[in-house]
């Protein structure tokens, strides 16, 4: 008896699929008074796509196009030293990032696509670089993607750290959303998790597996991810990806987990007809939220410093699609509020805190933004 009750047990948290997404998610709002605007920090950079600060007056800015830019007193330098870049479609001079020890070592890290190998296509590559006055030397490529593909979407791809020595990158699904983001073999479809000084840290979650799975892989089953952060307060890695025609999603990132692109989604093709009637399988994980329609978010941020009245703890997605950024009020772990911030003001590609508190964005065809209350 005792046996059949445990295959009992064992067949129910098997098999019953995990809890779903927040139910009845809110509706964005255009508020009524508008009470912020936009000072330019710097212009004439037409799809910067990443930024992040050297310190409170410098900004390191890339340019999808192939160029990486020191902002500083509203004057740009272009940084030479970059890699080849292989520029097609959402591919390009991706995102950058800047070692936690970066006044002592001067390195920085960012995600490029290229080629290396020289046949077609290109693929995500991971860098660190020491900037020496306005060059990058010491070039070490850390990952590179593989194969290359001539498709023109899903790169990816954004660039965090965890307090523990260690350096998160993602890479999307290139595309390829029936073979990469399920293979752990493959990449593409991807959060990656490296020290900092490029190696592989042996408690991923998959180094000791058999040699043909990525020994880099922390988690799994994403199609494009171009937002993360640590959470301020949890230090969870919070990412938000790109779904098809509505799903876009907030997951929270845990190790050897698998986020379930394509085998769930909240979305469908963009022609409208169904990817899988799944929204939710056994040992998939759920989104914290997502959005339908979607609105292809870019960046994100929280605000923090308490520098803008009832905004602090509040979390910030730019939207690529509808052009404004995005207030999310989190409240017992659901989103019970959601606000357009600046509607059309452009494609919002990247979200950051600032040094002095404020809330920087990166707007396609604009440049730098810095978020101040209207006087």
């Amino acid at each position: 008896m005792k046996d059949n009750l445990s295959i009992f047990f064992i067949f129910i948290l098997t098999y019953i699929p995990s809890c779903s997404a927040q139910e009845n998610p809110p509706l964005v709002k255009t508020p009524e008074k508008k009470e912020y605007t936009y000072e330019v920090i710097m212009d004439g950079i037409n799809i910067p796509w990443g930024f992040c600060f050297i310190s409170a007056n410098k900004i390191l800015v890339t340019e999808k196009s192939g160029k990486l830019y020191l902002v500083e007193d509203s004057s740009k330098i272009e940084i030479s030293g970059l890699p080849e870049v292989y520029v097609r479609g959402q591919g390009g001079l991706l995102d950058v990032a800047t070692h936690p020890n970066f006044n002592e070592n001067n390195l920085i890290y960012f995600t490029v696509s290229t080629n290396i190998e020289g046949d077609i296509g290109g693929n995500t590559a991971f860098y660190q670089a020491k900037l020496v006055d306005n060059r990058l030397e010491d070039l070490k490529l850390f990952y590179k993607a593989i194969p290359n593909t001539k498709k023109a979407q899903h790169f990816g791809s954004r660039i965090v750290f965890d307090d523990t020595g260690h350096v998160f990158f993602t890479i999307g699904d290139r595309g390829n959303r029936d073979l990469n983001p399920q293979d752990l073999a493959r990449d593409g479809g991807k959060v990656y998790r490296l020290n900092l000084d490029g190696s592989i840290p042996n408690d991923n979650p998959f180094f000791n597996e058999k040699s043909e799975i990525k020994k880099a892989v922390f988690s799994f089953g994403h199609r494009n991810p171009q937002g993360m952060i640590i959470h301020p307060e949890s230090d969870e890695i919070w990412l938000h990806e790109h779904g098809p025609k509505g799903g876009d999603e907030i997951n929270i990132v845990e190790s050897g987990e698998n986020y379930g692109w394509p085998k769930i989604t909240y979305g469908v093709n963009y022609s409208g007809t169904t990817i899988t009637e799944n929204t939710s399988m056994p040992g998939l994980k759920q989104p914290f939220y997502y959005w339908v329609p979607s609105i292809a978010p870019s960046g994100m941020a929280f605000s923090t410093s308490g520098i803008y009245e009832k905004w602090k703890g509040n979390l910030f997605v730019g939207s690529l699609k509808y052009r404004y950024l995005e207030r999310l009020v989190i409240n017992n772990k659901k989103v019970v509020e959601r606000e357009k911030i600046l509607e059309n003001v452009g494609r919002v590609r990247d979200v950051r805190e600032g040094p002095d508190g404020y809330l920087y964005i990166a707007v396609e065809g604009k440049g730098i933004l810095k978020i101040v209350q209207k006087k």
